[in-house]
């Protein structure tokens, strides 16, 4: 699951530019003590993604 979290905050970080943008546009300057938290929050939710996707894989090929 490490390799999962890797390509998962790749795929964060490919974004960050974008979501740093509209973030300050709304009058919030982000750190990276921000980002922690939401990059916590954001491999969970891609890890359970990943495995609801996996799980609906298994079940269509039975």
């Amino acid at each position: 699951m490490q390799d999962k979290n890797m390509e998962f905050m790749q795929i964060a970080m490919k974004y960050l530019p974008e979501a740093k943008d509209q973030l300050e546009q709304s009058g919030i300057e982000l750190s990276i003590e921000m980002i922690q938290p939401f990059m916590t929050l954001f491999t969970q939710v891609m890890n359970e993604a990943y495995e609801m996707g996996r799980r609906d894989a298994l079940e269509e090929n039975k």
